[in-house]
């Protein structure tokens, strides 16, 4: 029989703060496919006067994935991500070799933070992690290889806070690169859905249920079982 993988989850909120939309009800949905999850809490720069925070949190997130390989080696290990916690997902996904780091055996990427160019970029995202020096590195898409994981993507073409040409740009690399990738681009819906739940609904943000949008998470289950071969 098949190893479930284990899915860890890097909330989003700018490399500034966790946000508890985008944990544990993530958690409980894939809880519910069976599937067992850790959040990994990495670091975040809140405190303005503090340098970037650099490579901190990729580390973080590395580590985490090699401890989990450590117990279960027989287990894959999904990272999924959010926003500025797609990008730190994502980081680690194309720089692993680069930096000497253990490789995910997939990525699910929501609504990710991706490139530092000017016209898509999220200021905020980049500021934190990694202020006005290296931002080419930390720009994604300029450095997709074959090595990099298997990648879920989605994000909504509405998108005003990370545009949708974020998730364009990286699986325009990732099909250049012939890594495979399963990509959803819904037509409406404000940054920061989460599930696009009820539970994790914020009015006040534009962040209303929405039931074609909430179906990522389902689509996101078939492309595991379908990867694994569950």
């Amino acid at each position: 029989m098949k190893e479930k993988p284990v899915i860890i989850i890097c909330p989003g909120g700018a490399y500034r703060h966790l946000s508890p939309r985008e944990s544990e009800p993530v958690a409980r949905a894939f809880g519910k496919m069976g599937l067992n999850s850790e959040i990994l809490a990495y670091s975040i720069r809140e405190d303005q006067s503090l340098p970037p925070l650099d490579l901190a949190p990729v580390h973080q997130l590395s580590d985490c994935v090699q401890n989990i390989k450590k117990i279960s080696p027989d287990i894959p290990v999904l990272v999924c991500g959010f926003s500025a916690g797609a990008h730190l997902a994502a980081t680690l996904g194309v720089h692993w070799k680069k930096l000497g780091l253990e490789r995910p055996d997939g990525l699910i990427l929501s609504y990710p933070v991706i490139t530092a160019d000017p016209q898509y970029i999220n200021e905020e995202s980049f500021r934190n992690l990694t202020g006005d020096e290296n931002r080419e590195f930390f720009s994604l898409e300029k450095h997709v290889s074959p090595d990099v994981p298997p990648v879920f993507l989605w994000h909504t073409a509405s998108d005003r806070d990370v545009p949708v040409e974020n998730t364009l740009l990286f699986a325009s690399a990732l099909s250049k690169a012939k890594v495979p990738f399963e990509a959803h681009i819904y037509p409406f819906g404000a940054h920061g859905l989460s599930l696009a739940t009820e539970e994790v609904s914020q009015p006040e943000a534009n962040r209303y249920p929405d039931e074609h949008v909430a179906g990522w998470i389902d689509e996101c289950e078939e492309w595991i079982r379908q990867l694994f071969s569950l």
